[in-house]
């Protein structure tokens, strides 16, 4: 498995603070700030997705 390069943390106020993070084979990470042990992973084409769905509003209802 490749070293996995994080981001800085995306924080809200009062709120976990989350980090993405790649790695040189192509893959996205998705962890807790402070537990990047445990991440969710899956390709940088389905993060990519996921951001622009989340950016057109897809994920609105969950707010």
């Amino acid at each position: 498995m490749e070293e996995i390069t994080w981001e800085e943390p995306f924080c809200g106020e009062g709120a976990s603070c989350f980090r993405l993070g790649t790695d040189l084979d192509g893959n996205a990470y998705i962890a807790i700030s402070g537990s990047e042990d445990s991440y969710l992973t899956d390709s940088r084409e389905a993060l990519r997705t996921m951001i622009l769905d989340i950016k057109a509003g897809k994920a609105d209802h969950l707010l």
